[in-house]
């Protein structure tokens, strides 16, 4: 019988490469790429305080023209004057 080399071939893990196996495309790891939000590097992070957000609000709600946005800021104050007991 004669020797072969195939014996001698040692298997190769797949550690390099593209990840392949989509039908063509890469694929895609899982896991969202939003899971991060709402993470900060921030040292010092300031949240606006309701009434802050109130004035914003109607300041927003004089200086627009549009009725859809007009219509969501009368809902956010109306939501958060209720809450208060304001409405």
């Amino acid at each position: 019988m004669t020797d072969s080399n195939l014996s001698k071939i040692k298997p190769k893990l797949r550690t390099q490469g593209v990840v392949s196996g989509n039908f063509g495309k890469a694929k895609v790891k899982a896991g969202s790429p939003m899971r991060d939000i709402g993470t900060t590097n921030a040292k010092v992070v300031k949240i606006n305080t309701q009434d802050d957000y109130l004035d914003r609000l109607h300041r927003a709600y004089v200086a627009t023209d549009d009725e859809k946005l007009k219509r969501f800021i009368f809902n956010e104050i109306k939501k958060i004057l209720i809450q208060r007991g304001q409405w």
